[in-house]
């Protein structure tokens, strides 16, 4: 499954909290998240995350796994082909 994660840190970032979701990413992708890009956006959201995981469960607990420094929200990416399949 697709995911979409909007990111605000809730603190300004210094090295300590880089240091802290560095590691959750490297023990993440070691895991059952694989991360497509992350991405650093002007505006609301400080990050833009795009990950894969199996199912919703592994998806909320890489975002609570992250709660001590951001606010998260998740969204599930579904393709415009499945999408399109649901409405016909």
């Amino acid at each position: 499954m697709l995911f979409i994660a909007l990111a605000k840190f809730k603190t300004k970032l210094n090295k300590e909290v880089v240091a802290r979701n560095r590691k959750d990413i490297v023990a993440d992708t070691k895991g059952q998240v694989g991360y497509l890009g992350i991405y650093r956006t002007p505006g609301r959201y400080d990050t833009v995350i795009l990950f894969e995981a199996p199912d919703e469960k592994v998806a909320m607990k890489m975002a609570i796994r992250r709660a001590e420094d951001m606010d998260i929200e998740t969204l599930l990416a579904i393709p415009m082909e499945e999408a399109k399949k649901l409405v016909e």
